[in-house]
């Protein structure tokens, strides 16, 4: 499939408790009026019930799925079409949409629809942690206690910058931790750190509502970002801060950055893992990536990712 009217069938399904998802009515009419051959339009309000209609989307054989949600509800659709022949439609519906950002899906919804269907597939990676997809960023630490403290209400009234807000709230109740990095592929040394604020992994190359995972990451380079940021006095982290934007805040004194394509994380006492806004497992975890796993339909001027084949060697753990 080179653009979404050649799919035989087309199923949309839209989490209408994401930010904008009032809005399904709209997209859906006007994917239609482009060309897209959508027979079966789903809308789901939980997780659950999101996994259980993804899955039965992908029974039913359609060979496009378009997803309207968050990055959280973008996420797990690419773990379910994650190895599959399906392609992954994005409709960016949530407060963040860094996913969207990355392989510079519009987040305009009517550019996203005509995106849709008159864009191209690519492929792109996917990592996972302990066996779950993610799409953006894996993380442990502060920012678990902002996806905590990100309530629907806070984000739906002030967008991307409810970010900001809950990240102030988190700081201060922030207790340091200790974590130890391991490497199976023995690419590099175990890594053992102590006070930190918080350690994550980049599969992507934009996470918290637009900060970049470093300045080379990229989402279809068969490779994990790792950062690990130590704990310290507010106004090195406001330093550090100031450079979330591009990346550049790897460079900084207090943050270790190195890649690698599989990481074993070891905490003192086991943590919750956010992955793209979900709190999905906890440590210790293993970190992968598959390669080339998801074919994602993005606009044609998209120079995020490639269309480079079958190269999903590495699935998840079995």
């Amino acid at each position: 499939m080179k653009v979404a009217r050649e799919a035989r069938s087309a199923a949309v399904v839209i989490n209408a408790g994401s930010r904008r998802g009032a809005a399904h009515d709209l997209a859906v009419d006007a994917m239609r009026r482009s060309g897209v051959p959508i027979s079966a339009v789903h809308h789901v309000l939980s997780g659950g019930e999101l996994a259980a209609t993804l899955d039965r989307v992908l029974a039913e054989g359609h060979d496009l799925v378009v997803v309207g949600g968050g990055d959280g509800t973008v996420s797990c659709a690419a773990g379910r079409v994650a190895g599959t022949d399906v392609v992954l439609g994005v409709l960016p519906l949530g407060t963040a949409n860094d996913f969207a950002r990355t392989l510079e899906i519009p987040g305009n919804l009517a550019e996203a629809c005509a995106a849709v269907a008159d864009g191209k597939v690519v492929d792109i990676d996917l990592g996972r942690a302990n066996g779950e997809p993610f799409l953006n960023v894996a993380s442990v630490g502060l920012s678990v206690a902002v996806t905590e403290a990100l309530s629907p209400r806070l984000k739906r009234y002030l967008g991307p910058l409810a970010y900001g807000v809950a990240t102030l709230r988190s700081y201060a109740r922030h207790k340091p931790f200790r974590a130890r990095l391991e490497f199976p592929d023995g690419d590099h040394e175990p890594l053992e750190l102590e006070n930190l604020l918080q350690v994550a992994v980049g599969n992507g190359r934009h996470y918290g509502g637009g900060n970049t995972v470093s300045p080379t990451a990229g989402i279809d380079d068969d490779t994990l970002d790792i950062y690990a940021i130590l704990a310290g006095p507010l106004w090195e982290h406001v330093s550090i801060a100031r450079f979330l934007k591009d990346g550049r805040f790897i460079e900084h004194d207090r943050v270790y950055h190195l890649t690698t394509r599989s990481v074993r994380l070891v905490t003192e006492h086991p943590l919750p893992v956010n992955l793209d806004g979900e709190i999905a497992t906890t440590t210790p975890t293993d970190f992968t990536v598959q390669r080339n796993a998801v074919h994602v339909v993005v606009p044609r001027g998209s120079t995020s990712a490639l269309l480079d084949g079958p190269g999903a060697v590495n699935g998840p753990p079995s």
